[in-house]
């Protein structure tokens, strides 16, 4: 029989079913915030807008995953998505509770793609200084950082930092240093990593033949593609776009159809950048009929895609075509930047058009808010000389805002020369060589111009003087691709080279 105290002592649950509740209450919570990350991690990536992404951030801040890293992060991208990088995704950056390396490189990438690249570099010193350390995708979005700026010396002591910590060797960092060193057309920096790296991806091989397809090295930009062919390096979009540029540098319109017809057969597509690039290479190689197919063709054009079709129309000297597409593109309210107002200043030199040069030049100043840069005034100076107007030239260089260079007088010289204008010839070739003494082509424009005023003892005073000088004048070439090889033929002086 059991006594009253035994009775009335309270029973005890077995110390295993409390471990076991513990367990499961811990495994619910657990289970119900992964679930709520899973849901709102769905609902941020689905955000169709502003508005709605706000909405979804407001009940976020209820729930008790509102301090999640990846949730924020997550924000983050969204909000820089939805074109408010500042102030809603910089803000809720900085009042993040936590922050590992992921949240870091996903501000200073957003940072960097959105156009605040001194804010990304700024980030980065923050992060260095929360003691928190850049792992190998952190480096190359400061280095990406720095190419855009235009900051050599942060990216140069970056680089130094890589080859401290050994992550020069990683094929995202190396591809991310060449196109640092290709920016700014340290070109052997470039090659000088590239050729040190053991294993190299599709990108690294791309961007090594980007940066010499930009400074116009197009030999090596070539030996490049064929060493990537020998390797089967996959050909993507960007490698597509360099060969282009290639090909518009060399004038090879043959082998510029052949990269569009490896396009379409590789299934590749037209993505804007292509589509400008065909564009280019197709105007520059003396085809503007089948760039204004591809153009025409196009489901998206942006301010470049006008821009090249306008220069190409000005190139060759259709310009009428130039300046109606230039006036088709501000009736689809495209902002036309400096690249459009010189291309349609060009078309305006080739026709002799002196009052519409002076319009778009007004209108560029006034309605758009872009100042001029030289090659602007170079081009109504050359539109001024070609019709006569040098005197009045002469003043337009007086009354300009910057300093006139060699472009602007060798525009003026050059109008000097076709309308024999002596006197200002030669208070031209005075400024002109007073900028560049070496430059031959003043001292034979100026020797032109006596000679064609029957002034021959001072066309051969000039010429006298430029072999004094040792000024040599480079002699011209025409360059045309020939049907049977892929070389490029140069003829100077009747000599096939």
């Amino acid at each position: 029989m059991l006594s009253l105290t035994t009775r009335l002592r309270p029973t005890r649950k077995p110390q295993s079913v409390l471990h076991f509740k513990h367990h499961l209450c811990f495994y619910c919570t657990i289970t119900h915030c992964s679930a709520l990350v899973s849901k709102y991690f769905s609902l941020l990536n689905s955000s169709p807008n502003l508005q709605i992404l706000q909405q979804i951030h407001a009940k976020l801040l209820k729930t008790s995953v509102y301090n999640d890293v990846i949730l924020n992060s997550k924000l983050i991208i969204m909000y820089s998505k939805h074109k408010s990088l500042f102030p809603n995704a910089y803000n809720l950056f900085l009042h993040m509770p936590e922050r590992n390396i992921y949240s870091w490189n996903i501000i200073i990438g957003e940072l960097s793609r959105s156009g605040y690249p001194l804010k990304a570099i700024e980030t980065f010193k923050n992060m260095r200084k929360s003691r928190m350390e850049p792992d190998l995708y952190t480096l190359p979005l400061v280095l990406r950082a720095c190419a855009t700026l235009g900051q050599f010396k942060p990216g140069q002591k970056l680089h130094c930092y890589c080859e401290k910590v050994g992550s020069s060797r990683n094929v995202f960092v190396a591809s991310a240093l060449v196109f640092f060193y290709a920016k700014f057309g340290e070109i052997d920096a470039a090659c000088q990593v590239f050729d040190e790296m053991t294993q190299r991806d599709h990108v690294l091989w791309t961007t090594m033949l980007s940066g010499y397809a930009q400074i116009g090295d197009t030999s090596k930009a070539l030996r490049v593609f064929r060493e990537m062919m020998r390797e089967k390096i996959m050909l993507d979009h960007v490698v597509m776009v360099s060969l282009l540029l290639v090909c518009s540098q060399l004038g090879w319109l043959r082998h510029g159809k052949s990269v569009h017809c490896v396009m379409v057969k590789g299934f590749l597509g037209m993505n804007l950048s292509l589509a400008n690039a065909l564009i280019d290479v197709y105007s520059k190689c003396g085809a503007p009929k089948i760039a204004r197919r591809v153009f025409d063709k196009m489901h998206e054009r942006d301010v470049i895609s006008w821009s090249s079709m306008i220069a190409g129309y000005g190139l060759h000297g259709h310009a009428k075509k130039a300046l109606d597409l230039f006036k088709t593109m501000l009736d689809h309210d495209i902002k036309p930047n400096s690249i459009t107002f010189l291309g349609a200043l060009s078309a305006c030199v080739h026709a002799g058009m002196v009052d519409e040069a002076k319009f778009y030049l007004e209108m560029m100043r006034e309605k758009y808010g872009i100042e001029p840069e030289l090659k602007h005034y170079a081009c109504l100076v050359d539109v001024m000389g070609r019709v006569g107007l040098i005197e009045e030239a002469e003043r337009f260089i007086g009354e300009m805002p910057v300093e006139p260079d060699g472009a602007v007088w060798g525009a003026l010289l050059g109008g000097c020369r076709v309308h024999s204008e002596v006197e200002v010839g030669e208070r031209v070739v005075k400024r002109a060589l007073s900028l560049d003494p070496e430059r031959a082509g003043y001292y034979v424009l100026m020797a032109n111009i006596y000679a064609e005023a029957g002034r021959f003892e001072d066309a051969e005073r000039v010429r006298d003087f430029m072999k004094e000088r040792k000024v040599v004048k480079m002699p011209g070439f025409s360059a045309i691709e020939m049907d049977r090889d892929s070389n490029l033929h140069r003829k100077s002086h009747g000599v096939l080279a």
